[in-house]
Order: C-alpha cells, then structure tokens, then sequence
C-alpha cells in the first residue's frame, strides 16, 4: 500500500512538469510567430506604401537628422567662439601687464655712472633697425589749443595733423609739459636734463627736445608751422620698404649761389622742421650727445669770461644769433650729423665718401644707408592751400612749411 502511493505521487509531478513544458514550448513558438508577422506586416505595409509617402519619409528622417546636426554644430561653434574670446581676453590682459612690467623696468634701468654720455643714452633707449616707424606725432608750442594766441594758421596746420593721420597718436607740448616729458624720459641720465634747463633760449629747447623725444620715442616730430598735405604712409616710396629706413628727412636750403655763406652755415642743409624717425636711431643718439657736449664748453667758456655769468646768453645780431642757433640745436648741427653718420661706414655700411654734391638739386628721393632724404619741396612745398581745402597735384608735396620765426625774440 504504502509501495503503491509513492509510486502514484511521482507519476504525477512528472505529469505536471510535462504539462508546463509543453505550454512553455507552444507560448514561444506562438510568439515568434507573432513577431515574424508583423515584421513581416510592416514591410509589407512598407512596401504598399506610394512612392511620394515613401521620399516623404525619407525627407522627414534626414531633415531631422540634419536639425540635429545643425543644432550639435551651432554648439560647438558657440563653445569655439567663447573659448577664442576668453583667450583674447586673457592674451590682451597679459600684454598689459608685459607693458607695465617693461615700463617698471625700463624706469629702473640706469646706466653706470661711469659711462660717456653716448653710451648712457645706448643703454636707456638701443636701436632696433627691423622695427617700424611708431605712431606718433609729436609737436611743441608755447600756447595751448585753448589759448586765444594761438594763430589760427597753425591751429589749422595742427588739427590737419591728426584728421590725416587719423592711426596716429597725436601729442601738442607746451613749454612746461615738455619739460616735464624730458625729467620723466631721461631722469637716468641728469645731463639731459642739466642741459634742457639750461639752454639760454625756447627755440633752443625746443630744438633739443625734438630729438629727445624721437630718441626715447620715435615717430613724427614736426614744427607747428607746419600743414601736412599727404597721410605720412605716403612718404615712403612704393620700391622702398618701410623696415629699411631708420629716419626721414628732406633738404631744408640747397644753395647755388656764391653768397651762400650769407644766409646759411652750410650751402645744403637737412631740414628738422619734420623728422620722422625710429627710437635708438644713432643719428639722434649723436645729436643729443653733441649738443650736450657743446654747451657744456659754452657754460665753461661763460663762466671763465670776464664777469664770470653762468647763464648762457646768444649775443649778436638778428642773423648772427640765427647762425648760432643753427650750429647749436638747428639744422647745421643735424646735418653735420647726418653726413658723418653716412662717413663711418661701421655704423652707416656706406663704403664711399657722402658729399653735399649726392643731394645737391634732388629731385627724387633718395636712400642713403637707412636715411631717406627727399627733395626740398617735399616737406617745404610751395602749393597753395585753397580755402576749400584743394591742393595741387604733386606726388612728392607732403608737407607744406610756412617758415615763420615763431620763436624770435622768445626766452
């Protein structure tokens, strides 16, 4: 009995797990049949569909698609943008400190003590050939914009300036702000300042000053009786690359006569009137050194004369006095330079004598070592100025000068 019973429980589990087998086995085959269907249904819808719902289908996928890609391109493109502008930011940021870091050092370097005055000023400012023309436009006057002296003719002159040149900054020194610039520049070397302050006359230091601020700081220096007819860009010829010219210059007087020696120091001179020049230039290193140099004998010379003044005074004659200023501070002394500049083939790599006779009735400009010299007419032109403004057509008339003696009589 008991035999029996086991045997009858065992024959139904086995049942049962049959059972469930089974109906495990038919679900499976009734869903993969299910699934085959309706792929196969929906290819079959697919493929009933019209040719136009099908490119329709198409559109509608890749336009999405292609808003997607638009979308994910926009994003990165605006991520690129504000990583660029960050950069930008950053980069002008650190040019600004590099400046001031420059400035801070630059107030700190002192030459020694011991050095000649050439050399003090090679220390403070060198000479880069390979650097562009700065700019700058430098001038003096003894009245401000806002005093009523001011004459209207060089006001005019002076606004022209900057309306043509208008990537230029532009600078108008009086008599005390210039004096101001020179402590500040050249407050290493006292014997730049010494001699500022003790030139006798206002040409005189104005003259001084012209060299010393394109020494220290490049650019264009021209008188306020000036009116400039062209952009300065304009006075560098086309055939001639700006990064092989160290200073330009024009012919001031070009004498034939005989009696030259009447009304100039040297039969052709270089104007000063407009320079332009790069800073550390040895031309204008020269100049100052010279000029520094000559008036010291000159305060010797006063002080061991009968009376013993230490102040310097110009004595003579209206066109006596003028001679002295000429080969004091004028364009004697700059074109002196200039010549033996062109005659130390060491610094200049001019292997032939430079005579007055290179530049003697010039008509075109010419490139001596890295100094541009144009013909008188380029920076003193002739042209008349219309009240509405027109100037002749002259290729080389860049500058118009009304060579006044603004500064006579003045102390």
């Amino acid at each position: 009995m008991t035999k029996y019973q086991g045997q009858s429980g065992n024959g139904r589990k086995f049942l049962v797990s049959f059972t469930i087998l089974l109906i495990i086995v038919v679900s499976l085959a009734f869903l993969n049949f299910s699934s085959l269907n309706s792929a196969k249904d929906i290819s079959e819808a697919i493929t009933s569909l019209p040719n136009d719902k099908i490119l329709g289908l198409s559109n509608f996928l890749t336009s999405e698609n292609s808003r997607n890609q638009d979308e994910l391109l926009n994003k990165i493109e605006k991520l690129n943008k504000r990583f660029f502008q960050d950069q930008e930011t950053r980069i002008i940021r650190l040019e600004e400190q590099n400046r001031a870091i420059l400035q801070e050092l630059r107030s700190l370097k002192k030459p020694p003590s011991d050095a000649s005055i050439r050399d003090k000023l090679m220390y403070l400012y060198s000479y880069d050939s390979e650097s562009k023309f700065p700019a700058y436009i430098w001038q003096s006057w003894k009245h401000g914009l806002n005093d009523e002296r001011f004459d209207p003719k060089y006001r005019q002159g002076e606004s022209q300036w900057a309306y043509k040149n208008p990537g230029f900054v532009h600078e108008l020194f009086n008599d005390d702000t210039a004096h101001t610039m020179i402590r500040y520049l050249y407050k290493q070397i006292p014997e730049v300042i010494e001699t500022f302050e003790i030139l006798p006359e206002v040409i005189l230091k104005m003259d001084f000053f012209k060299y010393l601020i394109l020494f220290a700081k490049g650019g264009v220096f021209a008188d306020i009786d000036t009116f400039p007819l062209q952009p300065v860009p304009n006075w560098t010829p086309e055939n001639v690359s700006p990064l092989d010219i160290g200073i330009i210059v024009a012919l001031e007087t070009d004498s034939s006569s005989p009696n030259w020696r009447e009304d100039s120091v040297r039969r052709l001179q270089f104007g000063q009137f407009v320079i332009q020049a790069k800073p550390g230039h040895p031309v204008l290193r020269e100049v100052i050194a010279e000029i520094i140099e000559s008036t010291r004998v000159k305060r010797v010379e006063s002080q061991s004369s009968p009376g013993g003044e230490s102040a310097l005074k110009l004595t003579g004659n209206t066109n006596q006095r003028s001679m002295k200023i000429s080969q004091w501070t004028g364009s004697s002394i700059w074109t002196d330079v200039i010549f033996k500049y062109f005659n130390d083939y060491i610094v200049s790599s001019v292997f032939q004598k430079v005579t007055w006779k290179e530049f003697h009735e010039l008509q075109r400009p010419k490139l001596v070592s890295d100094i541009l010299v144009l013909p008188v007419k380029s920076f003193a032109s002739e042209v008349e100025i219309t009240d509405e403004g027109k100037i002749t057509d002259d290729p080389l008339a860049f500058v118009k000068h009304y060579a006044a003696k603004i500064w006579k009589g003045e102390k």
